[in-house]
């Protein structure tokens, strides 16, 4: 596009706008003032903005007291006041929006050259300047137009319909891996943003790798992120959950020829399944956004859900402040979980204070950097096992009356099997309450509880948690 059509198509699109000022809001859905090439032109369509801002006619009068003294060319503004407005703006607005893209890439393209130049970078680092910029272009030039009422409604009731069609099962996204846990959450919904929250020792980690391993049998694709431990240690982990074969025994390597065989037929199986393991250890939000596009851009390999071990692990791009930190790694998991339509489950950390608590069930308030988060997700889970409690205090006593000389017997006798409460603090789209688990420690495998014949939510809140800010501490059954 030449210079001269360029200048032709800008001074009508801004001639348009004074003829019809109400036009200037469809303009902003589609253009920002740096998509004008003409530094003249930016200039008076940043300053309609700002009168459309302020409720303030868009003339010629109003423009010129808008603008400092000496600080508009008077030629310009004559020309486009003079220029005839354009009925097929649309057509206008496409041209130029198209041209600005154009331009980012070709300044890309310098970006690209001088990151080849630039012999402090890794090429990883590169890699990772280059995808955000070409991001950051990508989705600014995306045009998305505002339903209205009817086409919401029919894709509602295509929602509807497809549901019903699924023979009116609970189980709506991807599965939990848990019968009580489907039932609640009615699986882990496409673009939500999931948080499994937990103290140290808790099974956070376990309980991820129950629920990666079920939807990876179901034959759905599981990309993980370890930034805690080497990817040989979860898989141990997942053989011994898969097969009942205690973590211990794995890792020393003491199997009879049972275990043997079971052992050989369950990496048999796992090495079919759709699983990409990244355990770099250290990772910041580009740098995820970048692997999980690259495998997911492949439809073949089926990504369904995406999970992170753990959140505060994870580093900022552009900021030292730790609350900054975090709450732009907690927007940046959302925004990738609406765009590839996908869930995203992250594990987080919970601050110590709640140790000092008689009741240590933990509550929203305990995460840490716990407002960008809790804004951020969709469903917010806490691992919750009393034993723990219990045989640390246990511990503690018996320490203390052998520092007094004293003999104390423990009453505690720790348990293969715990039973463990997941705590639903936050669903947006549905209730909050606690599913009971069975943990089974030297398995690091968690199992449905069944009381008789058939599965039940141990307790169940009534009421649906719609609100961003849920601060229900207590949860009741009914």
């Amino acid at each position: 596009m030449d210079a001269v059509y360029k200048l032709n198509i800008e001074r009508a699109v801004l001639s348009s706008i004074v003829f019809d000022p109400n036009i200037i809001e469809d303009i902003l859905g589609v253009l920002k003032t740096n998509d004008f090439y003409f530094p003249a032109h930016c200039q008076i369509f940043d300053i309609m903005q700002k009168l459309h801002n302020e409720d303030l006619p868009i003339d010629e009068d109003f423009i010129r007291q808008k603008a400092n003294k000496n600080d508009i060319d008077d030629e310009v503004l004559l020309e486009i006041m003079s220029t005839n407005p354009i009925s097929n703006i649309g057509a206008y607005i496409a041209q130029i929006k198209d041209s600005s893209v154009k331009r980012e890439l070709a300044t890309l393209a310098n970006l690209i050259q001088k990151e080849v130049e630039n012999e402090n970078n890794k090429a990883v680092q590169s890699l990772d300047i280059i995808q955000n910029h070409l991001y950051n272009i990508s989705t600014d030039s995306a045009s998305v137009d505002i339903k209205d009422m009817p086409q919401v409604v029919q894709e509602t009731l295509e929602h509807i319909k497809l549901m019903k069609s699924k023979g009116d099962s609970y189980l709506i996204g991807q599965t939990t891996g848990f019968i009580d846990l489907d039932k609640i959450t009615t699986g882990f919904g496409d673009g939500d943003l999931v948080i499994i929250a937990a103290r140290p020792s808790m099974g956070k980690t376990a309980l991820m790798l129950n629920m990666l391993l079920k939807n990876i049998e179901a034959g759905k694709g599981v990309v993980a992120f370890s930034l805690e431990m080497p990817s040989h240690q979860l898989l141990l982990r997942m053989i011994s959950i898969k097969t009942s074969i205690p973590l211990q025994d794995l890792r020393m390597g003491k199997l009879n020829d049972k275990q043997l065989t079971v052992l050989s037929k369950a990496t048999d199986e796992l090495n079919q399944m759709k699983l990409w393991l990244d355990d770099s250890g250290s990772l910041n939000i580009n740098q995820l956004r970048a692997r999980v596009r690259k495998i997911a851009q492949n439809k073949e390999n089926n990504i369904s859900i995406v999970m992170i071990d753990y959140l505060q692990l994870m580093q900022g791009t552009s900021t030292k402040d730790r609350h900054l930190e975090i709450s732009e790694i907690s927007r940046g998991l959302k925004m990738l979980s609406r765009e590839l339509n996908i869930p995203i489950v992250a594990l987080s950390q919970l601050n110590r204070g709640l140790e000092s608590r008689p009741d240590k069930r933990p509550m929203l308030s305990d995460l840490r950097e716990s407002g960008a988060i809790e804004q951020d997700a969709d469903i917010i889970m806490f691992v919750y096992r009393d034993d723990v409690y219990q045989e640390r205090e246990e511990k503690r006593k018996e320490k203390a009356a052998k520092d007094k000389d004293l003999v104390y017997t423990s009453k505690f006798k720790g348990k293969e099997e715990e039973e463990t409460e997941i705590i639903i603090g936050k669903q947006r789209n549905g209730p909050i309450g606690t599913v009971k688990l069975t943990f089974q420690k030297n398995k690091t495998k968690f199992v449905d509880i069944y009381h008789g014949s058939q599965p039940t939510i141990s307790e169940f809140e009534g009421q649906m948690d719609v609100s961003q800010e849920t601060k229900s501490d207590t949860l009741h059954g009914f």
